[in-house]
């Protein structure tokens, strides 16, 4: 079935009843104690749009319909492949209605963040929309939560203006100083 949204065309697959099957690497659920079973139904960018898929106006339109189907009888969950997110109805109804009338970007949703054992957080799902995943590096002495605050605006901040192509300054959600430096797909911004 082909879907309209403002003369956009998406593509909506899997429609026919098919036995529930269980997603082999979920990601993170998000809203959600675990992926839930059933059946799967699949909303992507038509075929005249599949280049263009991560531009942001086709982001938006799709997390829109998304928003849309996610609040048909019977939905159990909306996962968001380029993060490897699944959440609940709600999560997404409230976090990607939010983005979509001006709110921020629900970096934990249509991208993800994972903390690594060197306490770097990176960032997965980015690159779909900025050609580019974050890493970032904070300085000694930053909590977890601080450091999770300050890659969820770098996120938000990447979503909005693009990517970083030349080393540059940029600040944090409380002024904190940072340095981003591109690295091939890779955005690492220290403190």
């Amino acid at each position: 079935m082909e879907l309209l949204a403002m003369g956009l065309a998406f593509d909506c697959l899997e429609l026919a009843p098919r036995r529930a099957i269980h997603h082999a690497a979920p990601g993170h659920p998000l809203g959600l104690e675990s992926v839930p079973d059933g059946e799967v139904v699949v909303l992507q960018p038509g075929p005249h749009l599949i280049d263009g898929a991560g531009m942001l106006p086709v982001v938006r339109m799709l997390a829109g319909l998304g928003v849309a189907l996610s609040t048909l009888p019977g939905a159990l969950a909306v996962c968001w492949g380029p993060a490897g997110t699944c959440m609940a109805p709600d999560y997404y109804q409230r976090v990607v209605g939010n983005w979509l009338v001006g709110g921020a970007f629900p970096a934990l949703g249509l991208t993800m963040l994972n903390r690594t054992a060197d306490g770097a957080m990176e960032s997965r799902g980015l690159a779909f929309m900025t050609g580019q995943e974050l890493r970032f590096e904070p300085a000694a002495g930053i909590s977890p939560q601080q450091a999770g605050q300050i890659a969820l605006r770098l996120v938000h901040v990447l979503v909005e203006h693009g990517p970083v192509l030349t080393a540059q300054a940029l600040s944090g959600p409380a002024g904190e100083h940072l340095r981003a430096e591109p690295d091939g797909p890779v955005l690492r911004v220290r403190m």
